[in-house]
């Protein structure tokens, strides 16, 4: 048998060795801190699968579970429909790039400047909204906190979602939206029984990314909000902060970093399977 050379195999080795170096390893490393009580000053202590069994009794941890669900619910849903509806509604018209390159611009801001711009413009007390809007007082009652959160979120990622739902769109073939037609069906009918069905996987894409960021969000309640008010915006991202960099408990703080990830693989694997299970049915 003669050996052929690929000189793919020239890379094969170095890939795997980055592979481990820049995801195995850190991934690791963040399991034997969560073994630690340690707060990144003191000689690190071995307290085995303490810190697990101190999350699960903790209400904060808790607290900050049901705020990151209750973020998600009120960011998945509009995002996914409105990325659906709005890649609809540019489709073939005239004016469509233009647009999508303005609802994608927002994702290219930097997010500090992002932030400020809108608290400068939400401000209840001085924003320059506030003399032309009645603007809820987000800064003292918990649900608007979290409703600004929500379209702050929406603004920076609805560019993103509309590209890749028309994506998939531009590959449905016309053909069949017209045989459609041909035998009668209804505009609301060709969607439903026809586009929707083959727009399934770039929305499971977008069902997965989008749970994925709500279950990490940080930046936003951090620059907007800062957890408040009353600790009713502090989501997984924002406790994980707290924990290990205002409290100084980075120990516990890597256990929170294992939950968080195992959370995440959980849910976005549970929706894919889900969501591709719907389309065999």
């Amino acid at each position: 048998m003669r050996f052929r050379f690929n000189p793919a195999h020239l890379f094969a080795l170095p890939a795997a060795g980055l592979l481990v170096l820049f995801l195995l390893y850190p991934f690791l490393d963040v399991l034997r801190f969560s073994t630690w009580d340690w707060s990144g000053l003191s000689e690190p202590k071995p307290v085995g699968l303490q810190n697990y069994r101190d999350i699960l009794s903790d209400p904060d941890f808790g607290r900050s579970l049901v705020t990151t669900l209750v973020l998600a619910l009120l960011t998945l849903p509009p995002f996914i429909v409105l990325s659906v509806l709005l890649a609809l509604a540019l489709d073939g018209q005239r004016y469509e790039r233009a647009i999508k390159a303005l609802l994608f611009l927002p994702g290219l801001v930097t997010l500090g400047g992002a932030s400020v711009a809108w608290y400068t413009l939400f401000s209840p007390e001085y924003g320059a909204l506030a003399s032309l809007l009645p603007i809820p007082r987000w800064d003292q009652e918990v649900f608007w906190a979290l409703v600004l959160i929500a379209l702050f979120t929406l603004w920076r990622h609805i560019g993103y979602g509309v590209l890749v739902v028309s994506a998939r769109l531009k590959g449905i073939p016309r053909a069949l939206l017209e045989a459609a037609a041909v035998d009668g069906a209804s505009p609301a009918e060709a969607f439903r029984y026809i586009t929707l069905p083959l727009l399934r996987p770039a929305i499971t894409f977008l069902v997965v990314i989008g749970t994925v960021l709500s279950l990490q969000s940080y930046s936003a309640v951090f620059l907007l909000t800062r957890g408040g008010p009353f600790g009713g915006t502090r989501v997984l991202g924002y406790y994980l902060y707290e924990t290990g960099f205002e409290n100084f408990r980075l120990g516990y703080a890597a256990a929170v970093t294992v939950i968080i990830l195992l959370l995440t693989l959980f849910f976005a694997l549970a929706q894919a399977r889900l969501l591709r299970g719907g389309e065999h049915e």
